[in-house]
């Protein structure tokens, strides 16, 4: 089953000093310094698929990139298989998408048209 999840609550929300739209750690959105990913490339701080390697995983991370170029957008994809970086998203099946350092799908493998429709419903 996947998980969409396109931001935080309103509540929750505050005016990001980053490209990231508030998903960097408020130290460093205030500093303006990103382990996520740096500055912003077509609005897009960072895309990563979040795996284990496995056939599906690879397959997430295929497809992702396969978006990317569809949609003429020169962001990097980053696949990491990192468990211990994996785990600091809160992701509970893998595959997981992430952008912006906000998990929006886990445990599907999207197809290239899925990704770039969501892409399309987050403003890129």
């Amino acid at each position: 089953m996947a998980l969409f999840n396109f931001g935080k609550k309103k509540a929750e929300q505050k005016t990001p000093a980053c490209a990231c739209n508030g998903g960097c750690p408020a130290s460093e959105a205030e500093s303006m310094t990103h382990s996520c990913c740096g500055e912003a490339v077509d609005g897009i701080c960072c895309i990563k698929v979040l795996g284990a390697g496995c056939a599906s995983c690879h397959r997430l991370y295929e497809n992702t990139k396969t978006a990317v170029k569809n949609m003429g957008l020169s962001a990097e994809v980053e696949y990491i298989t990192d468990m211990a970086k994996v785990m600091e998203y809160g992701v509970m099946s893998m595959p997981a998408l992430v952008i912006n350092e906000n998990v929006v799908a886990m445990g599907k493998v999207l197809k290239a048209n899925e990704i770039e429709q969501m892409l399309h419903k987050l403003g890129f």
